[in-house]
């Protein structure tokens, strides 16, 4: 989460008006706003991986693999939310007829980064548990082959079941499973090895 701007309080209403207009995207908590910060090149690779294979996989299942740029509501935090991808099955419900805000995410994805891991593992998968239509959250590390999928249960519990090298990670609200080599490959360790150029540069 990013750095609450100084102003006063904003209603949901205000937000979305002042959102819909901004070049810059920001979160919604309480009545202030949080400006999203720029990832990494592992997060925004392994994001995209994701995204991806979710969307290859789904095929013609009826569910619909989103990327960052789809908002979330989570209306008992009166919150709104950028997840780093989210699937949803059936038919999208939104907030308005500006279908920008989705209500009825089966499944939220989160990629890991030392700036916002403490808030992804606390009040915002907190904040997910609450909206009825999400069954699983996704965690994925930028600095590790790790995937982990927590599962709604029928009786309202949450099972984490953790995924590494050479698995399969089973999505069960989605109908499907990613490689998580694949969502890795040729990710980590790219910068580190990077062909040095002449005067000191380095190739991308």
């Amino acid at each position: 989460m990013g750095v609450a701007a100084p102003r006063r309080k904003l209603s949901p209403g205000e937000y979305l008006e002042l959102e819909r207009a901004s070049e810059v995207r920001h979160e919604y908590a309480g009545g202030e706003l949080f400006a999203m910060s720029g990832g990494t090149f592992e997060h925004s690779a392994i994001a995209a991986n994701i995204g991806r294979l979710l969307g290859n996989a789904l095929g013609e299942r009826g569910c619909m693999a989103l990327n960052s740029d789809m908002r979330i509501k989570i209306p008992s935090a009166d919150r709104y939310v950028y997840p780093d991808g989210s699937v949803v099955c059936g038919r999208p419900e939104f907030e308005d007829e500006r279908r920008d805000t989705l209500l009825n995410p089966v499944l939220v994805l989160e990629v890991l980064s030392d700036s916002s891991e403490a808030y992804d593992r606390g009040d915002k998968f907190a904040h997910y548990q609450t909206v009825a239509s999400i069954r699983e959250v996704v965690l994925a590390s930028q600095k590790a082959p790790r995937i982990e999928v927590f599962a709604r249960q029928d009786d309202g519990s949450w099972v984490l079941r953790v995924y590494g090298p050479g698995d399969r990670a089973v999505l069960s609200s989605a109908g499907c499973d990613i490689v998580v080599d694949e969502v890795y490959r040729g990710v980590l360790g790219a910068a580190s090895t990077a062909e040095r150029l002449p005067g000191g540069r380095t190739t991308p």
